[in-house]
Order: structure tokens, then C-alpha cells, then sequence
């Protein structure tokens, strides 16, 4: 089986916590287990394109965000045995901090993750690698099964892939106000308690969870704190 494992933070390349441990780790078990792993996640500032010996697999790919379109550029190296595709673009990624820059998080958070979501859909054609499931982790991938459910649902290639959404932390929900619909490209349709909408803004990690196939958390016990009125 195909997979394609989306994380906004992969170890050793780019950590800021568990996340990163996990992104690291699971997609090789997975491949040990014969399966087809593939790994994507932004190339930013601190990621060593010397060190870990990354190429530049796709000089320009064309991603449509914000009303418009925006090129990055895509380089492979590897998590163990698995490829790992790394997306470069500056505006966005190429700044102190995975999220946040002297406490404050990145202004441009909602463009910058929206962008990165439509990526991991748009790798898959570029890349001509159409998993079965996109397994994607925590807010800043909650838009790829929105996306798929909304602008990607008649197309052929990736309409029919699943989506398994994982929470790592529930406590980061990626709220941000109405105009993110607008820079994610997403339907005023989906605004509502029935999708991205939360409390009058959206909210990146209900979509992930409200769109997906499949919720899995990172422990059975985490899975039932989440559900509590105390931790949920």
C-alpha cells in the first residue's frame, strides 16, 4: 500500500517536539512492514541541505493559495530507507522558528500551512506517487482532507485516496479568523459548525478532524483524555 506521511516537523531535520519523534519513527515501521512510505515536510532555515545530503528532484512546482498561485521547488533526501520530500519556499519557510519567531507565532501561519497542505496534494501528481492514504498530523496538515473532500473531490488521481488524521496535541488547534478561508482558497461553504468553523473562526484542527477517514491519537490513554470535558 501507498502512503503518504505529511508532518510540519520530521526528526532529525526539523523539531520542536513529539511530533517530530513520531514523523521520524513511524513511517519506517510502516515500511518495514512492506508498505510504500513516502515522508513531505517544509525545507526551513534549519534543515542542512549539505549534511543530510538533499537534491532538488523539482525545480518548480505551481501550487494555487490566496487567490493566486505560488511556485516552491522540491528536494528528496531520506528518513532511514524512506523518501523524504522536503518543499522549499522561501517566503514561507526560510525564517527563524518552525511556527512562532521571539514567542509570537508567524503573522502568515494560516497562508503558510495552507499552502503546505495543497502541496502535499499537488507533490502527488508532480511526483507521480498517488497513495492510498495521506496520513496527516496535527492543524498545520488538517486542510489536506479538506481539500480532498472540497477542490480535489472529482479528480481522478488522489478523490479516491483516505485520510488518516493523527492528534499529537489536541491543545493547538490552528484558529485563525474568517479571511483565513479566503487565503486557503476554501469554499465560504465549509464555514460553518458542520466544518472549519469554530467559535466564529477557522479552525485547521477540526477540519482535519471533521474531513478525514480515520482519527487516530498517539496513545489509547491520550485518546480518552481527549474525550473528557477537562482535556477534550
Amino acid at each position: 500500500m501507498r502512503v503518504l506521511f505529511a508532518s510540519s516537523e520530521v526528526a532529525p531535520f526539523a523539531k520542536t517536539g513529539g511530533l517530530a519523534d513520531v514523523a521520524g519513527a513511524l513511517p519506517r515501521a510502516i515500511q518495514s512492514l512492506g508498505h510504500d512510505v513516502r515522508v513531505v515536510l517544509p525545507k526551513y532555515r534549519l534543515v542542512d541541505t549539505a549534511k543530510f545530503g538533499l537534491r532538488k528532484i523539482l525545480p518548480k512546482l505551481v501550487v494555487p493559495i490566496a487567490g493566486t498561485v505560488e511556485t516552491c521547488a522540491v528536494w528528496e533526501g531520506r528518513t532511514g530507507s524512506v523518501p523524504t520530500y522536503f518543499v522549499e519556499q522561501d517566503d514561507y519557510y526560510d525564517r527563524d522558528g518552525l511556527y512562532q519567531s521571539g514567542g509570537k507565532d508567524h503573522p502568515d501561519n494560516a497562508e503558510r500551512f495552507a499552502f503546505f497542505s495543497r502541496v502535499v496534494l499537488e507533490i502527488s501528481r508532480a511526483l507521480d506517487f498517488f497513495p492510498a492514504v495521506y496520513h496527516c498530523n496535527d492543524w498545520q496538515t488538517g486542510l489536506v482532507p479538506a481539500y480532498l473532500r472540497s477542490i480535489y473531490r472529482v479528480d481522478p488521481e488522489v478523490a479516491g485516496a483516505g485520510v488518516l488524521f493523527t492528534v499529537h496535541n489536541l491543545g493547538y488547534h490552528g484558529l485563525f479568523k474568517p479571511a483565513a478561508m479566503a487565503v486557503a482558497n476554501l469554499s465560504s461553504d465549509l464555514f460553518t459548525p458542520f466544518g472549519v468553523e469554530f467559535y466564529g473562526k477557522v479552525n485547521f484542527l477540526k477540519a482535519g478532524l471533521v474531513f478525514s477517514d480515520r482519527i487516530n491519537t498517539v496513545s489509547r490513554k491520550y485518546s480518552q483524555e481527549i474525550q473528557t470535558e477537562e482535556f477534550g
